[in-house]
């Protein structure tokens, strides 16, 4: 059996902001939006994420990016004004990292291995 990546899902309060911030403080770009359903696909490279609007509250999760330069990633999502919720490290599991949260609380870990 052969995988491919995982999409993850994200619950969104207002679909159009979420949108809004992935593409214009991210850098990602739209590869779908249904209205009616309320859900969009965005897209950067190979990493691919689902925004759902929802009427119920929001439960923020942790998601994981490798990028093959996370220097030039921060450099670019801080210039783009992102949240930057931690700082770009070196960790001491082996990876360089940093976290962007979104609007609506869920992290984004952006890494590389050292």
């Amino acid at each position: 059996m052969k995988l491919a990546p995982a999409t993850p899902e994200l619950a969104v309060r207002d679909l159009q902001a979420a949108l809004a911030y992935y593409v214009d403080q991210l850098g990602f770009a739209t590869a779908w939006h249904n209205e009616d359903g309320r859900i969009a696909g965005i897209s950067h490279g190979d990493c691919a994420i689902f925004l759902r609007e929802t009427d119920a509250p929001v439960c923020p999760v942790t998601i994981w990016i490798f990028t093959e330069n996370v220097d030039a990633a921060h450099g670019a999502l801080v210039a783009a004004g992102a949240d930057i919720a931690e700082p770009l490290e070196n960790r001491p599991w082996g990876l360089r990292q940093f976290t962007v949260r979104d609007r609506d609380g869920h992290l984004i870990h952006f890494h590389h291995d050292l």
